[in-house]
């Protein structure tokens, strides 16, 4: 077994160091996570009746209205547009790591285990979540 070093993220996947096909970087994906919460934030608001500021007994949807709109947003729209619109907005798309369409379960895994935070925070040495790994996608830059 041999200790390759790898000068960048992707570089063991063939995948370029930079530009379109490399590995998403912390920062857009951050951004794009932000993005995506706000949207789903905003949606529940404006059509479930979701209040942030209300008190649990009285808000009359789950305080937890917001985290299932934004995994409906994942789990249709990186199958349909190749990313979620957070991903799409800041120039990253998610991808298979064979680089064939992601198709309908994989954006399923992901996101069940993106909500649960901890799968997405813990990568390899090309930045790929658990998550990622488990569904056997990349985030890229597109």
């Amino acid at each position: 077994m041999t200790d390759a070093v790898y000068s960048y993220p992707g570089e063991r996947l063939g995948l370029p160091e930079a530009g379109s096909g490399s590995i998403g970087r912390v920062g857009r994906r951050i951004a794009a996570l932000v993005i995506d919460y706000a949207a789903a934030t905003i949606l529940a608001t404006a059509f479930l009746g979701y209040d942030q500021f209300a008190l649990p007994a009285e808000a009359g949807v789950t305080m937890f209205t917001p985290m299932i709109v934004f995994a409906v947003l994942q789990i249709v729209f990186i199958p349909t547009l190749g990313g979620s619109p957070g991903h799409r907005i800041v120039g990253l798309r998610v991808a298979r790591a064979d680089g064939a369409w992601v198709g309908l379960w994989r954006p399923i895994v992901r996101t069940l285990l993106l909500v649960f935070v901890v799968p997405a925070v813990i990568w390899d040495q090309d930045q790929r979540g658990l998550h990622d790994k488990a569904a056997g996608t990349i985030l890229l830059r597109a």
